[in-house]
């Protein structure tokens, strides 16, 4: 009998350092090296790719947002508009609208909101991309295609007194390729590309 209570208090033992060392290992000294890394050499990154202008925080590369006309729910035609997002780029209501492609409801909003789109920007229903109106996945995503961007220039050009070559220049210089050259699809990151008129906006002002 007390050999067994040896051997069980033995295996036991042995059992509670591993729990304890594996604790402090995966729980303790893990976490805080990718931290240190992440912070070293990702410091943007991980704290969220905060975007300032004008020393102020306006937002992150990561998380879309609104550009409306304020006090509304209107687009500003002054501005690039981004993808359409039944969170309002809530980041903590995220998610798509759960509606599968063939869902006539889903097809009654794509199709009323490719005529607004169309309308807003004085373009064919046929030039409107899916992503104009269609919200992404998560309801947050910050980028565009080039192909709305594109759309989309004149109208800013127009609202904001500018030619519209120069607003389309300032669109083709924002585009990002292919992550790794072959990932994903070339996007255009709004909040990047509004900064930019705006700079732009103001110099063309003075």
């Amino acid at each position: 009998m007390n050999t067994e209570l040896r051997n069980t208090t033995r295996v036991a033992w042995a059992a509670l350092r591993a729990l304890l060392v594996l604790t402090l290992v995966t729980g303790v000294v893990y976490p805080l090296a990718v931290t240190g890394v992440a912070q070293v050499v990702f410091h943007d990154k991980a704290n969220g790719s905060i975007v300032k202008a004008d020393g102020q925080e306006v937002g992150s590369e990561l998380i879309g947002q609104s550009w409306n006309l304020p006090g509304t729910d209107r687009p500003d035609p002054k501005w690039f508009q981004g993808r359409p997002s039944h969170s309002g780029y809530d980041p903590l209501s995220t998610g798509s609208s759960q509606l599968g492609a063939s869902d006539p409801t889903l097809v009654k909003v794509v199709e009323a909101a490719k005529k607004q789109v169309a309308a807003f920007n004085g373009v064919p229903e046929s030039a409107v991309p899916p992503d104009a109106v269609t919200g992404s996945a998560s309801a947050i995503d910050p980028d565009i295609s080039p192909e709305y961007a594109k759309i989309q220039a004149r109208r800013v050009a127009e609202a904001n007194g500018m030619s519209e070559a120069v607003v389309a220049e300032l669109v083709k210089g924002h585009i990002h390729g292919r992550p790794a050259g072959f990932l994903g699809e070339p996007r255009v990151n709004v909040l990047e590309l509004n900064l930019a008129l705006r700079d732009l906006v103001g110099r063309h002002g003075s």
